[in-house]
């Protein structure tokens, strides 16, 4: 058995060096403040919009050029694990110029996640104007953990908004009269998806429920299919196939345990429930997915790419008979957590690191020409 765990490990570094050997990293930006997410902008613009947790929004200009986007949220509230979390460009952001941003609002005793728009100005140096809060998610609750915050648009024009369980709320993941540990689907103006699942119940916002704390999400075009990670307890991190009115299992069924080592419950399975497609134990902390398109790195179409908090890396998994499995492993800036992936539209791969002095870095295939 010792020999075994031996060659596994040899082989698991080899593996990770191999992945670092093919890509070159490249540092776009640095001296940010807990970067959160990024989003790049049309061509004709030119740059990507990064929000920090503290409350800034940036412009990163192609030239690596920083400049702060003056933003001022409704209520918002930065402490702990709270703040300005994702921004994303409105469907037909090329001609309304509208931002959709999900950040925690209230105070330490009665906050929640918070979603706003806003219009950008058309030319750089870039402004923000009508920042309006267009949802919040009910009820109310106390701490700064656990708000999911991250977005993504569906075919039809509606939003999905991923939602937390607050931390010590999690028996309400199972609540269908509220939104703690819920995916929730709305209107670009915020108002309810008339065919929700759930019309009678949360003012019938429910998409999906039984989660933690989900920050990644994704919609496959390609497959038509929604791809979902959240963080499990101590293990037990899941990658889920999202689909309307399913039951994710938090906390009633999980393959984690709790942090001081109790059991959260005995059922990784049970009837009604979603198994995920990928588990990691022990928890990485997934932060971010993106789906891979592009030409720079052919070979990894219709991948995904998971960026990992607690495991200081970007990992490509690939879907094969219906299953995902990690192909490769990729340590971007000496073992630092990562907070946010993107793919640009070169196909470069873009990361934030999670720190008070935070990167942007680029991704390319060794020998590829940067093309920023």
């Amino acid at each position: 058995m010792k020999k075994l765990i031996f060659s596994l490990m040899l082989g698991a570094l080899f593996h990770s060096a191999w992945a670092s050997n093919e890509v070159k990293v490249e540092v776009v930006a640095e001296g940010l403040s807990f970067p959160w997410s990024l989003q790049q902008l049309p061509a004709e613009q030119g740059g990507w919009l990064v929000t920090e947790r503290g409350g800034r929004l940036l412009h990163i200009a192609d030239d690596g050029s920083v400049n702060a986007i003056p933003l001022q949220l409704p209520e918002l509230f930065v402490t702990g694990q709270s703040g300005l979390f994702e921004v994303t460009l409105a469907p037909d952001f090329e001609t309304s110029r509208e931002l959709l941003l999900s950040y925690a609002c209230g105070s330490l005793s009665a906050n929640t996640t918070c979603l706003a728009r806003a219009s950008l100005s058309a030319s750089a140096p870039y402004e923000t104007s009508e920042v309006k809060q267009i949802f919040a998610a009910h009820p109310l609750r106390k701490g700064a953990a656990h708000y999911g915050g991250r977005m993504t648009w569906l075919p039809d024009g509606t939003l999905l908004l991923t939602l937390g369980d607050g931390f010590d709320y999690r028996e309400q993941a199972q609540n269908l009269n509220n939104h703690l540990g819920k995916v929730v689907r709305l209107q670009s103006d915020g108002s309810v998806a008339a065919d929700n699942p759930f019309p009678d119940k949360a003012a019938g916002y429910i998409f999906s429920y039984g989660h933690r704390n989900s920050q990644g999400i994704v919609y496959d075009a390609a497959r038509d299919v929604i791809w979902q990670h959240e963080h499990g307890p101590k293990g037990g991190d899941e990658i889920n196939r999202l689909q309307a009115g399913k039951n994710y299992g938090w906390p009633i069924a999980s393959y984690g345990i709790d942090y001081t080592g109790a059991m959260v419950t005995p059922y990784q399975d049970l009837p009604g429930v979603i198994q995920p497609m990928y588990q990691w134990t022990p928890s990485l902390a997934p932060s971010d997915m993106a789906l891979y398109k592009g030409d720079l790195f052919a070979q990894w179409q219709g991948d995904l790419l998971v960026s990992h908090l607690a495991g200081k890396r970007v990992q490509r998994l690939r879907l094969n008979e219906g299953t995902w499995q990690v192909e490769q492993t990729i340590e971007v800036d000496n073992k630092a957590r990562i907070r946010a992936v993107e793919v640009a539209r070169d196909g470069a791969v873009w990361v934030a690191t999670d720190a008070a002095e935070g990167k942007i870095l680029r991704l390319s295939p060794t020998g590829s020409e940067s093309r920023r």
